[in-house]
Order: C-alpha cells, then sequence, then structure tokens
C-alpha cells in the first residue's frame, strides 16, 4: 500500500492540498559520518534501539539481494548514502508496524494460516493425493531453506498479523460522493502555462575559480573525493573440470563399463516402412469399421497383383494426408514409436515384404517396410574415447561430492591460509589486485559473484584475513577466497582530484548563479510582465505533463484559479530553476472525463485509502515514539 503512495505521489497532493510532510533535516555526508563515530543508536521505536551493526547488516543483505537479482547495478549507488537512509527508513517501518501488531493484540489463527499456506502454489504442490499435505516433503523443502516448520509458521504468523494494522484502515476506507466530483474535477483541471528554465550548464560560463577557491572547495567537500575500499585477494575455486583431471581410469573399469551397457551403446534398430490407412475410429460403428477394413483388403489385393503400384495408391488412397503425398512413406522410426499393432506387423517383415491388413485405433493399415538400419554393437576400441570421457565423469561427480566436504571444512578449520586446502585438493591458488565492491564484474572473472564480495568486504574478513566460507558460485562450482592486502577508503588528495574538484566546484557555483538569476527575474517578470522572455504556452494536466517536469506541472497547478495570470517558482535541484506564467484555466473536455470515469473513480478511492493508511502510519509513528537518530542524507544546496 506504501508503493502505491509513493508511485501516486501527484494524487496524493491534490487531495491532500493541507497535508505538510515533514522535510528532512540535512546535515550531510559529515554529519553522517561523524553520527557513525559516536556508535550511537540509529533509530528507537517503542523505546527499542535499531543499532548501527543492525543497520549494517541489514545493508549487506539487501546489497547482496541486489547484486543478485541485478548483476550489473551500480555498485555505487548501492553504497550511497540515500540508499543507506532508504533501508534505514524500512527497518523503521518493518519493526513499527510489528511493535504496534504486539501492542495492539493482534493474532492470527491456525485456519487462518492453514488457509494461507494453501494459496502458496509451492507449499500447494506437495499435497498427497488424497488432498492432504505431504509433510516429509514440506520439512525437507523448508529444511532446505534452512528453516523448520515451526520456524517458518511462526514467521508467517508474525507477517499476517503485521498486515492487520494497515488493512483495517484500507478496508474500511470510505470517500463520499461530493469529495469524490471535487477530487475529479481537480485531477481533470487544465491550465495554460508558459515556462522559462534556468540550467547550471548555461551559466558555467561565468564560473571562473581561483586556486584558493578550489582548494577551499575541495576542504569543505574532501569526504566526497573519496576512494572505494580495496583489496588484493587470492582465492581458490574447486569445479568439476579440475576434479577430471585428476582422475584415472584403468583397463579394467572401462571393459567393465562396455559390458555392462553394451545394449545400451548399440542403440536401436531403426525400420523405414510407408502405409496406406483406411480411417475408422475405434468407437466407430461396426459397419463403418467393417466397410474400412473390405476398402483395405480390396487395396492389398491390388498390391499383391501389382507391388510397383503401392506409392500410387496410397497416393490416391491412404487418409494419412502427411504420408499419402509422399507415397506413404513414414520415414526411419524405432521400437516404441508406432502403436503397437502396427509396430509388431512391420517388425515382422523382411525388405520388401508387404504386410497383411492390419487393425489399430486409427482403422486398417497395409504395410510395406522399404528399408532397415541394423542393429550395429560398436567394439570396444571404437567406444574407448567416449566410454573413457563417461567413466572419468562418473568418477569426478563422486570424487566432487567428497572434494567438496573436505573444501568446505578446510578453509573454514584452517581460515588464516588457502595453501593447505590447495595442496590437499591440488588446486591451483589464484590472485587478483585492487578489488573492491565497486569493481567492474567483467573484471573480476569468477569472484563476480556478489556473494564473494559480500563476504570478502565483511568486518571478519577485512580485520582478520580469514578465508571466507566456501560459497557455491554454480553448480559443482565452490569457491573460497581471502584478503592478502586491505586498503580502506581514504580521502583522495587534492592533486589526485584537481580536475574533479574544478568540475564539481563550477557546476555547483553555476547552479547557484542560475538559481539566483531566476529568481531575480521572476521578481522582474511580476512586475513588468511585457519583458518576460519565456518559451510557447503550452496546455498541461495530471494527465499531460507536455515533456515538463512534474513538479512543474504540480506547482503551475497549486497556483490560485482566482489570481490568473500568476507567476510561481520551481527549483528543480541539480536541474536548475524553473518560473512559471500560469495564463490560465483550460475547460476539459467533459466526454473526456466520462470516458475515463470509471478508471479516475477507482484511481481516486485507492489514493484516499492509501493517504488513510498513511495517516495512520504517522499516527502509529507518534505512538510508539519513533525516532530516527541518524542524519539523512545531504542535498544539494538551497539558493540563499
Amino acid at each position: 500500500m506504501f508503493d502505491f503512495v509513493r508511485r501516486h505521489n501527484k494524487i496524493m497532493q491534490f487531495l491532500l492540498v493541507l497535508l505538510v510532510f515533514p522535510s528532512f533535516v540535512l546535515f550531510g555526508i559529515d554529519g553522517y559520518n561523524r553520527f557513525r563515530e559516536k556508535g550511537e543508536a540509529v533509530a528507537v521505536v517503542d523505546g527499542q534501539d535499531i543499532s548501527q551493526s543492525e543497520w549494517d547488516n541489514a545493508l549487506r543483505a539487501e546489497t547482496q539481494k541486489l547484486r543478485e537479482s541485478m548483476p550489473n547495478i551500480d555498485a555505487k549507488w548501492l553504497d550511497s548514502p540515500e540508499v543507506k537512509y532508504e533501508i534505514l527508513e524500512r527497518m523503521v517501518r518493518d519493526r513499527l508496524l510489528s511493535t504496534a501488531s504486539s501492542k495492539l493484540y493482534l493474532s492470527v489463527s491456525d485456519q487462518r494460516l492453514a488457509q494461507e499456506l494453501q494459496k502458496n502454489p509451492t507449499i500447494a504442490s506437495l499435497r498427497k493425493p488424497d488432498g492432504s499435505l505431504d509433510i516429509d516433503r514440506y520439512k525437507q523443502l523448508l529444511a532446505t531453506q534452512g528453516m523448520s516448520a515451526e520456524s517458518f509458521e511462526g514467521r508467517m504468523r508474525a507477517d499476517l498479523a503485521v498486515q492487520q494494522v494497515i488493512t483495517g484502515v484500507a478496508n474500511g476506507s470510505f470517500m463520499p460522493d461530493t469529495l469524490k466530483n471535487v477530487a475529479t474535477s481537480a485531477f481533470n483541471e487544465q491550465r495554460e502555462i508558459q515556462v522559462q528554465i534556468f540550467k547550471a550548464e548555461d551559466f558555467l560560463k561565468d564560473v571562473k575559480p581561483t586556486e584558493e577557491q578550489l582548494n577551499a572547495f575541495y576542504k569543505a567537500h574532501s569526504e566526497e573525493f573519496k576512494s572505494s575500499e580495496s583489496a588484493d585477494v587470492e582465492y581458490l575455486l574447486l569445479d568439476m573440470p579440475s576434479i577430471e583431471k585428476t582422475v584415472s581410469v584403468n583397463e579394467s573399469d572401462l571393459k567393465t563399463y562396455f559390458e555392462q551397457n553394451n545394449a545400451k551403446l548399440a542403440g536401436q534398430e531403426e525400420r523405414r516402412a510407408s502405409h496406406i490407412l483406411i480411417g475408422a475410429a475405434k468407437d466407430a460403428p461396426a459397419d463403418v469399421r467393417a466397410k474400412a477394413k473390405a476398402k483395405a483388403q480390396e487395396l492389398l489385393t491390388a498390391i499383391r497383383k501389382d507391388p510397383q503400384s503401392f506409392a500410387e495408391l496410397a497416393r490416391k488412397n491412404s487418409q494419412d494426408p502427411v504420408s499419402a503425398a509422399k507415397g506413404g512413406d513414414l520415414d526411419f522410426f524405432t521400437r516404441g514409436s508406432m502403436v503397437k499393432p502396427f509396430e509388431d506387423s512391420a517388425f515382422s517383415l523382411q525388405k520388401g515384404q508387404v504386410s497383411d491388413v492390419v487393425e489399430s485405433d486409427f482403422g486398417f493399415h497395409i504395410i510395406k517396410l522399404t528399408d532397415i538400419k541394423a542393429l550395429h554393437t560398436p567394439s570396444f576400441e571404437e567406444m574407448r574415447p567416449t566410454l573413457e570421457a563417461q567413466v572419468r565423469r562418473q568418477g569426478a561427480q563422486k570424487k566432487f561430492a567428497e572434494s567438496a566436504e573436505l573444501f568446505t571444512n578446510m578453509v573454514y578449520e584452517q581460515s588464516d591460509s588457502l595453501k593447505p586446502t590447495a595442496d590437499k585438493l591440488k588446486l591451483e591458488i589464484h590472485t587478483l589486485a585492487g578489488v573492491s565492491p565497486a569493481t567492474n564484474p567483467v573484471q573480476l572473472g569468477a569472484l563476480k559473484n556478489p556473494k564473494i564480495l559480500t563476504a570478502l568486504f565483511s568486518k571478519d574478513s577485512v580485520d582478520k584475513k580469514r578465508n571466507t566460507e566456501a560459497i557455491e558460485l554454480a553448480p559443482n562450482l565452490l569457491a573460497s577466497a581471502r584478503i592478502v592486502k586491505y586498503t580502506p577508503a581514504r580521502v583522495l588528495s587534492y592533486d589526485e582530484v584537481k580536475d574533479k574538484v574544478r568540475v564539481a566546484y563550477e557546476r555547483e557555483n553555476a547552479l547557484l548563479i542560475a538559481k539566483k538569476t531566476a529568481i531575480e527575474r521572476q521578481a522582474t517578470w511580476r512586475e513588468h510582465p511585457e519583458s518576460a522572455h519565456l518559451g510557447a504556452s503550452v496546455i498541461v494536466s495530471r494527465q499531460s505533463a507536455q515533456k515538463l517536469a512534474q513538479t512543474v506541472v504540480d506547482a503551475a497547478l497549486r497556483v490560485p484559479a482566482t489570481s490568473l495570470p500568476a507567476w510561481t517558482g520551481v527549483d528543480l535541484d541539480a536541474q536548475g530553476y524553473a518560473v512559471v506564467e500560469v495564463l490560465k484555466v483550460i475547460p476539459y473536455s467533459a466526454d473526456v472525463v466520462a470516458k475515463n470515469a470509471s478508471e479516475q473513480s477507482t484511481t481516486i478511492a485507492q489514493a484516499a485509502s492509501a493517504a488513510e493508511n498513511l495517516a495512520y502510519y504517522n499516527f502509529l509513528k507518534t505512538t510508539f515514539k519513533v525516532k530516527i537518530n541518524a542524519p539523512s542524507p545531504k542535498l544539494l544546496p538551497k539558493v540563499d
């Protein structure tokens, strides 16, 4: 439901014109870092702390989940303060709803839990023929996820209880028709506007920093010029190809395998036949089948007199349209490919021989055997390369299972080095320099798996240089890695980032100039409209932004209709500043409104429900005294 609020923010704005959402306190990155150093609780819900370590663990878990679902995701984005803060807010929300469900004594009955379990398609697939749940398979499935039936069902109960906290408000939401009509009218309102956008890049030429200014800017923003943490690592890979190389195959094993699988290696005899089919379904009346059989017998008599006429008779009389066009030819087939009466007859004939009339569920056949691919039993020497590969593969599969257990135990028990494991299993130790969480996955080779990176840069791995646990990168592929040399994130020197400092300084100051100029022009144009220089007028509405930023359209629609024409300004953050003149209200088409009435009514009702949920959520935050201590991310500077 809260995702809906996020997606339909513009609807929320006009429904809740007087609702002012609390703004974040802007402490910036420096404040964020100072906060971490103090070791305070990052948030408090109903007197219960959310610690920095809990936040860090959630960040790692979310990072790993996102990397697994989107391998090419930008690692720098994952490490941004904005993403970190959003995850903290989500933790606060989950803790708050869980606390509310407990304090409000919301419970879930066994019957409700059973109903929810039945809706799960995976669990539903575990049912026996009599409809009861296969408990053994159910427990086995959960065990593969690291859960018992009790823990899984307990988690489901908790989740369902949390859902009850907000669904009661959603289900009880009601919007009177009068208010719905007002909202619909506002939703469809159109306005004619003119816009002039003042972009930062248009003012870059006016920014000419001195060396002293760049140095001062660097010192004030040094945290923004940090290198990522990095490490030189070594790692082991245990895979099937490397195990296969260590498997030796002796002659007696090959001969035993050949003897045991001789029939399978030889394959199946293939036969080629043509047929004439006179169709008669097995459930057809007796007289129909008798007539079909008589026709087939008549054709067989003709073939006996002139065997060379088979193909021509098939083309003219066979009721199998595919083979009839080819003179009845069915190409090669093996046993099991045809219905049994047909197959038995075809495999009893000699090459060139024609069968008697054969009855099947499809009707009556006349079969002519045209060719035989005799069974060929290859010799041991012919099969040696294939046999050797198969025997080696089977041996490798068995050895891999044994080696995987040893690999997993050794990298854990002898965690200060990979060499004992490498020596024991005859594996090569690979190395990779300059690995960081932001490294392009393509450059990481086998280590591109996010599980490895997450484990490598965990506190235990970084501080103690221990091996990571054995991690499954793919079927039959295990890996373990360790840090040999760690380079922490550091603030780069001014000389290293001088060009980046200049770009950042020019961009920030050009943005300030753009916004200051825009505000001055807006004031002048308000006093002297004839001097204004804006773009061509456009008609906008909540459904049609005309390629303008939504914030511009929203600002134009918020201007009171009684004071038009009127001016307003919109801070576009990094994009600059927009000066807008709202000229007049444009009547909307009643036909269009009528056409979309049902959809709009549903959307507005959903938005109202979402608004009630949001209000209730804010009420819960006040009731249970929610406080987020961590500062929100730094935003772009505002115009003074």
